[in-house]
């Protein structure tokens, strides 16, 4: 007997040697997806009828601050300098480890209910963000941020703690927790800092997740200290490679796109967070042609400003196609992999397409909506016309965490009524 059987579904598997069934069954055991086809002979614990709507993957954010909701809307439309330093880091600098669980339970509640299933996270007092993971049954790799800022001592400490996290959060969750190195970027980070992360990733058997030329002023920056720019320089100290996840990546040569191609190195495309802090266009369309696996990513709260990547994906679509002054450029089909296949294998997990063997990762979006009305081209609605609000279930690891809109792991009355609660007192001790 199966635990789960989906049916009366449109399954968009995304496995590019299966296709998809327009009236399909998924079945689900032991946390693992043993069936898809037109019907079922099996029998289940829970049966989920998925009429007008679509099965699939569930979507994969490559980059985030999950923690950084109580900074949703708190400082907007300023310069980036600005930004940071009068209003995030003085704020970020009065958090408590308290702060940051409840402000990730909020970050799961927001993701489970649009449609993520895994995350990819850098923050600080992440065993509390580690325990949100936990409780709220999603899938998720984090790290502990290193800033070292040519401080030995402080890098001493940060990588100590990071390597605590690593090695106590392994696995945890029933497998759904992967731990990583956070070295926060190569222009707060010395050389010398990020070639011991890299000894230490490599010891653990871990990967590293970092910012990479998300700003001008750090390719400027890197030019002026060392002479060559991030991507150079990562390469020269034997940094590179597919265990390492690289946030944002606008500020690209084409001899970096090389490199990182080479290297095998996944990049996390934060496209609304770019342009909120007007940071530049990400090279995508000549990452994608070098081979690079591109994925996508919301960043935190505070520069997005939620974790929709249904609206990550189709403001990726857009944008790139308007840059390029292509209307083909970035097809929905090609933003739904870097939602789904792309973002599993930034995060090494077996996830991202629907497929027999596989971990039983998957959504259900309804598709019986005005704005949804009429479908000729399912990837197209996901993407130009679909929202985080119409996914009505989401599973997990063989467990559902939402079922027809109702999130079935966290009080979501009681999440959002501390997160506000919480958030309030963090700005009234930041203005004390």
């Amino acid at each position: 007997m199966a635990d789960i059987i989906v049916k009366n579904a449109y399954v968009m598997t995304m496995d590019p040697d299966a296709g998809d069934l327009k009236n399909g069954t998924v079945v689900i055991e032991d946390g693992k997806i043993t069936e898809i086809g037109e019907k079922t002979s099996e029998s289940a614990d829970t049966v989920i009828d998925a009429k007008h709507s679509v099965v699939m993957p569930g979507l994969v954010n490559t980059h985030t601050h999950a923690a950084m909701t109580l900074f949703r809307g708190y400082a907007d439309d300023l310069q980036l300098a600005d930004w940071l330093e009068g209003h995030i880091w003085p704020a970020e600098a009065k958090l408590t480890a308290d702060d940051v669980y409840k402000g990730s339970l909020l970050a799961c509640m927001e993701m489970i209910r649009s449609g993520t299933t895994s995350f990819a996270d850098m923050y600080f007092y992440m065993d509390e963000t580690a325990k949100a993971v936990e409780a709220s049954g999603l899938r998720a790799s984090l790290c502990h941020g290193l800033i070292e800022l040519w401080n030995e001592e402080k890098g001493a400490t940060d990588l100590k703690e990071g390597k605590r996290f690593v090695r106590a959060w392994q696995g945890a969750a029933d497998g759904r927790i992967k731990t990583m190195y956070g070295p926060h970027a190569p222009n707060t980070c010395s050389d010398e800092f990020l070639a011991k992360v890299r000894e230490e990733a490599n010891r653990d058997g871990a990967g590293i997740h970092i910012h990479l030329l998300e700003t001008e002023a750090e390719l400027l920056a890197m030019k002026e200290k060392y002479g060559k720019c991030s991507v150079h320089l990562l390469e020269d100290i034997g940094f590179l490679g597919p265990d390492v996840l690289a946030a944002h990546c606008v500020w690209l040569s084409d001899g970096d796109i090389e490199i990182l191609g080479k290297r095998g190195v996944n990049v996390s495309h934060n496209v609304i967070s770019n342009m909120k802090l007007a940071s530049g266009i990400a090279p995508v369309h000549k990452m994608l042609e070098k081979g690079v696996n591109v994925s996508l990513g919301t960043d935190g709260c505070a520069s997005n400003n939620n974790l929709d990547l249904f609206e990550e994906m189709k403001t990726a679509a857009l944008l790139h196609k308007v840059n390029t002054f292509n209307p083909i450029a970035l097809p929905a089909q090609q933003v739904l992999q870097m939602g789904t296949i792309n973002g599993a294998k930034a995060l090494g997990t077996e996830t991202g397409m629907l497929k027999v063997g596989m971990k039983a990762d998957l959504i259900v979006v309804d598709m019986k909506k005005p704005h949804l009305t009429p479908c000729f081209d399912v990837p197209s609605h996901l993407v130009y016309s679909a929202k985080g609000s119409d996914v009505r279930t989401t599973i997990v690891n063989g467990k559902v965490l939402m079922d027809d809109y109702k999130v079935l792991t966290l009080d979501e009355q009681k999440v959002m009524e501390e997160a506000q609660k919480t958030a309030e007192e963090l700005v009234a001790r930041v203005n004390a």
